[in-house]
């Protein structure tokens, strides 16, 4: 267990760059969901096998989720916020693989996450609404509440990575405190459940996303 979970554990270094731990794992999933994926969906059949039709099953939950939050076509969204909740998924169970520790439960990883998140709100809300409108909504319903408009996007993201980091942090801190007081066989009910914790944080925090961006690209007026 680190002494503190915001300290960073660096494996080697890239000229002056230090590359941490965390960073490593985050570069080993992405390049296995890259080539699983390639693997799998490069040539997609019509009678689809059973990983097939597992991911199309994944990816159409995912879909339907989004329409009813973005109230419109989701398909345009899918790939970022798709591929968000797949990488949390599988980022946040990472840590049931033995020597494994979840990229997210440091706050570099829900930092980077939670920016991608933040720029794309004002990058799908200038793309679908223009410059001119996307602008003018901060001063709605009165210009009076501009400084209010403009923090809560900061203060929603710093509020997005807290409680991604806040989760995953804590589920890992609590393992490693049982498994010095109680040995290996304790702590199995609990990594069972930080699956379900996983899964349900990875959901949380595409949801969160999704609701960001239908507000940045005004769903209701589509």
């Amino acid at each position: 267990m680190e002494a503190d979970p915001l300290s960073i554990e660096v494996l080697f270094h890239i000229g002056p760059v230090p590359i941490a731990r965390q960073v490593v794992t985050t570069w080993v999933i992405m390049a296995a969901m890259a080539i699983f994926l390639r693997i799998f969906l490069r040539a997609p059949k019509r009678d689809a096998g059973p990983v097939q039709a597992a991911l199309e099953i994944v990816v159409m939950a995912i879909v339907t989720q989004l329409r009813e939050v973005l109230d419109r076509d989701p398909w345009p969204y899918v790939p970022l916020l798709g591929s968000l909740f797949l990488f949390l998924g599988i980022a946040n169970l990472s840590a049931i693989l033995p020597g494994v520790k979840t990229p997210t439960g440091h706050i570099e990883t829900p930092a980077a996450l939670a920016l991608i998140v933040f720029f794309s709100v004002h990058f799908y809300g200038l793309k679908v609404r223009g410059i001119g409108p996307y602008l003018r909504h901060y001063a709605q319903p009165t210009p009076f509440l501009l400084p209010l408009n403009i923090l809560s996007e900061i203060t929603r993201t710093f509020s997005l990575m807290i409680r991604l980091f806040g989760n995953m942090m804590s589920h890992e801190f609590i393992i490693a405190v049982l498994m010095l007081l109680a040995g290996l066989l304790l702590p199995i009910p609990f990594l069972l459940l930080g699956v379900l914790i996983g899964l349900i944080q990875a959901y949380i925090f595409t949801i969160l996303a999704s609701v960001y961006i239908a507000a940045g690209i005004g769903a209701a007026e589509a």
